[in-house]
């Protein structure tokens, strides 16, 4: 055919095909600047990322002493919210160094909103934040209390502190707390600042972003977990695994923990399922014991289903298999909000907060000198990770996008892949490509 040959890549969350040739000759290009000496062309030939990853390292890296740093006399407060994520403190760190570089007052708030409310608040300094990258949990601390009981309080350690702008780092409760001051916005003039939603939760359920800090390490976790459980069967023939993950009622990391692990069926919340479908998922592990693969492994989100417990579902597969395979559960619990942040949430965490940060320094310059006032939508935000774009929503616009009782958005982008683990399964089952894209073409990035 005249198709040309090409390359299936990956463009933020998103794949992406390329011409094979136009692949073949960038990286003949990026060899022959770096061998020309050509620094620049070859950072700009390799792509926007690597032009922007090198550019938050040196940000973040190198400290300019203090005379060379231009002072806004703006004050920037940090603070984390919900459960501890892996990652939190990553983003802390970058959010730091970024707002010190951009000449801004860096302030940590401890403890969450109960803490923003007692007036536990200290200003934070570039090398206060050193190693934080590899942390686990929340060095600040973290809690689920929200704003809306303590908005007095905090306005008035918001007017004490002269804070001028707010970054708030976590789950879903930093989404409904943001949601709470710019509602309060009108009542307390304390709140009519920038403010900006950092996504950090390991059930990965905010609306507005793709992707939140931690979930990719507590994945990880599932993932390792499930291969060490499914070894552990290796001398035992015919044996089923039942495990239970977390994420409230998102099926986000029992779908791609399934996906990972080479589960037989994951059951999520998102998609109902009925008896019917518990049983046709027991015959298909009976006519799998009858290969030469004899273990099998069924993952079970948190909150999938009132009835259909964990245990629940473990006695109906031990009574169906009797005498075929025997069964075992394990729920992971909080194993999987602990942990060292993994290689991507460390990486994500600096990133997504520096851009942050800029944000919030463009806004105040926008303001400087004028004592404006930020009462629009958009000056009160989730940043978030959308196909292969980081943009910023106004939070206000995100409410109608969210399932508020289930806290997970109504539309979530990887509820798309279930089928694909039916078909690793050996289900029948389709998987819809007619979203695959066209060939598109290798642009070269322009600094």
């Amino acid at each position: 055919g005249d198709t040309p040959a090409c390359v299936v890549s990956l463009n933020g969350n998103h794949a992406v095909r390329l011409p094979l040739m136009e692949c073949v000759q960038m990286t003949q290009d990026v060899q022959k600047a770096m061998d020309e000496r050509r620094f620049q062309d070859a950072v700009r030939l390799r792509g926007r990322s690597f032009a922007g990853n090198l550019n938050t390292y040196k940000r973040l890296a190198i400290k300019l002493p203090d005379d060379q740093i231009p002072k806004t006399n703006c004050n920037v407060a940090v603070i984390n919210v919900g459960a501890p994520a892996a990652g939190m403190n990553a983003a802390v760190r970058s959010a730091v160094r970024v707002g010190i570089a951009d000449g801004h007052r860096m302030l940590a708030i401890y403890d969450g909103f109960d803490g923003f409310a007692k007036g536990q608040i200290k200003e934070i300094g570039w090398t206060d934040v050193g190693g934080w990258t590899g942390q686990g949990g929340s060095i600040l601390g973290t809690k689920r209390v929200l704003p809306g009981k303590y908005l007095e309080e905090i306005a008035t350690q918001m007017r004490t502190h002269s804070i001028n702008a707010l970054l708030i780092i976590g789950g879903f409760e930093a989404y409904l707390g943001l949601l709470e001051l710019s509602a309060a916005r009108e009542k307390h003039e304390e709140f009519c600042v920038p403010m900006v939603m950092v996504p950090a939760t390991v059930s990965n359920n905010v609306p507005g972003s793709d992707f939140s800090i931690g979930a990719d390490t507590a994945l990880n976790t599932i993932t390792d977990t499930c291969d060490r459980i499914k070894q552990s069967a290796s001398g035992t023939k015919r044996r089923v695994f039942i495990i239970e993950t977390m994420g409230g009622y998102c099926g986000y990391l029992a779908n791609m923990g399934g996906l990972a692990a080479g589960a037989d069926a994951a059951y999520i919340f998102e998609e109902p399922f009925d008896i019917r479908d518990l049983q046709s998922n027991v015959e298909h592990l009976t006519e799998k014991m009858k290969t030469t693969i004899q273990r099998g492994l069924v993952l079970r989100n948190e909150s999938c289903s009132e009835n259909y417990t964990t245990d629940f579902i473990y006695q109906l597969y031990s009574e169906e298999g009797k005498g075929v395979f025997d069964c075992r559960k394990n729920v992971l619990g909080h194993m999987q909000q602990g942990g060292a942040p993994s290689p991507f949430d460390r990486n994500f965490g600096t990133k997504i907060s520096a851009r942050a940060m800029e944000w919030i320094t463009a806004k105040l310059k926008e303001a400087r000198g004028r004592g404006k006032k930020f009462t629009t939508d958009d000056s009160i935000c989730v940043l978030g990770i959308s196909k292969r774009n980081v943009i910023f929503q106004p939070v206000a616009e995100l409410k109608k996008q969210t399932d508020f009782e289930h806290r997970i958005p109504k539309e979530q982008w990887w509820l798309k892949l279930r089928p694909l683990m039916k078909i690793l399964a050996k289900y029948k089952a389709s998987y819809d490509v007619s979203d695959s894209g066209q060939l598109e073409h290798v642009q070269p990035w322009s600094v």
